[in-house]
């Protein structure tokens, strides 16, 4: 599970949960949730969007399996959704797209995560953990 910027740039990412797992629990059992729900995360101040002066906050955007907070945006449930939350909704799982398009060049530029990987399970998430610090390493320099 990672978190990431609109540029792709992994942010924080937790590795060595079960392929298994359901996402709310990895979430839940992640210390970055526990930094978040005590307020000591490091989240930017608000901030005005381009063009204007009203202060925005940073929010994280997550999909159904993630409970609400103040700062956690998800889709609103798929029942009788009106139009206005159908837009909604589709451009939060547009914005949803960008960690997942960070995970789709961490793939391509580290080849092993398109096949089974046969190491141990510790190595398996190191080998994780220094692909996305590399990712990034590669991206600054090119």
């Amino acid at each position: 599970m990672a978190v990431a910027d609109a540029t792709c740039k992994f942010l924080d990412v937790d590795v060595g949960a079960e392929g298994g797992a359901l996402d709310g629990g990895t979430w839940s059992n992640w210390s970055l949730h526990d930094a978040l729900e005590e307020n000591r995360a490091g989240v930017p101040q608000h901030k005005p969007l381009p063009n204007d002066d009203h202060p925005v906050p940073y929010h994280f955007v997550g999909d159904d399996a993630f409970a609400l907070r103040t700062w956690m945006m998800k889709p609103f449930s798929h029942r009788s959704q009106v139009l206005r939350e159908r837009i909604y909704s589709y451009r939060l799982s547009r914005a949803r797209g960008v960690v997942e398009n960070a995970f789709g060049i961490l793939y391509q530029r580290f080849r092993c995560f398109l096949t089974t990987m046969h190491q141990h399970p510790d190595t398996i998430n190191l080998i994780t953990m220094c692909a996305c610090v590399l990712q990034e390493i590669r991206k600054n320099v090119i």
